[in-house]
């Protein structure tokens, strides 16, 4: 089951190692046709951190700002947040 062009975070704890988790705010700005600068300003955030979540390299997020994403661009988290195993991913191959 393809999930758009969501990024895969790796996992620090080892390398070559992908985390479960795809994180599709990408998708969700060109469905609502917004600049991640915009979202930035209406979310409080700066435009750095915001890019560092959109490319997947966020450590964590903080549910605050998670609600804010989500009541700005009128989602869910689970619009932004994928779970996707090895097994699914390879199925996708």
């Amino acid at each position: 089951m393809g999930h758009g062009t969501g990024y895969r975070n790796e996992r620090r704890s080892g390398v070559g190692d992908l985390m479960a988790i795809i994180i599709e705010l990408d998708v969700m700005l060109a469905k609502r046709k917004m600049k991640l600068n915009d979202l930035a300003a209406a979310v409080g955030i700066t435009p750095q951190n915001l890019s560092v979540l959109k490319s997947g390299r966020a450590k964590a997020v903080r549910f605050s700002t998670l609600e804010a994403i989500c009541k700005t661009l009128s989602c869910t988290p689970g619009d932004l947040l994928i779970y996707q195993t090895e097994d699914e991913e390879n199925e996708e191959k």
